[in-house]
């Protein structure tokens, strides 16, 4: 008796694996998908009696699966900073384009690459007299490298956090020569 109840288990059992084989999977569409694609990047402003931030910087990104994702965006970037004690006023301006690649390793966490290419112009200004000094407008590039985690916040939203280094390291680079951290939203995706 316990070899038929054996037997029905295993018929049954393979069966089922078999008819579970002959179901058709669903085709996969080619080409672009609006679904996939999202909106985001940064934007900042500080205020205060010795400095100015103002940092628009928005961005469009398509999500090629749970492991890669990549856009380009544009930067903005203005700053002005008081030296009192040097007797100075600083004012600083960026304007840029740039690309970015993410890999998600986790499904949250994502390294990612961006080179970017920066028009930078500025002026330092002399507080107690009349005098200014123009930096030379030149374009600066830069190639962000970063870790960050997506976190999301309901429906297709994700809030970003990530902590960035410029690896180039130039002169004039807007991201200084330490680590910083960005916080942005992205809508999609």
């Amino acid at each position: 008796m316990k070899k038929i109840i054996l037997a029905a288990c295993l018929f049954t059992m393979f069966s089922a694996v078999a008819v579970a084989q002959d179901e058709p999977e669903e085709p996969k569409e080619k080409g672009f998908d609006k679904s996939k694609l999202f909106f985001g990047g940064n934007f900042g402003l500080g205020f205060g009696n010795v400095s100015t931030l103002v940092n628009v910087s928005p961005q469009i990104g398509y999500r090629f699966n749970k492991y890669l994702a990549a856009g380009a965006g544009i930067n903005f970037i203005y700053s002005s900073y008081k030296y009192e004690w040097l007797d100075y006023k600083e004012q600083y301006g960026v304007a840029g384009l740039n690309i970015f690649g993410r890999v998600y390793p986790i499904e949250y966490i994502f390294l990612q690459l961006q080179p970017e290419a920066n028009y930078t112009w500025g002026k330092q200004k002399s507080l107690s007299s009349d005098s200014e000094i123009k930096l030379d407008s030149k374009i600066v590039p830069s190639l962000l490298g970063g870790v960050g985690a997506a976190i999301p916040t309901g429906g297709r939203g994700y809030f970003l956090i990530s902590a960035n280094y410029d690896l180039l390291q130039n002169t004039r680079s807007p991201y200084g020569s330490r680590a910083f951290f960005n916080f942005g939203y992205n809508f999609g995706f």
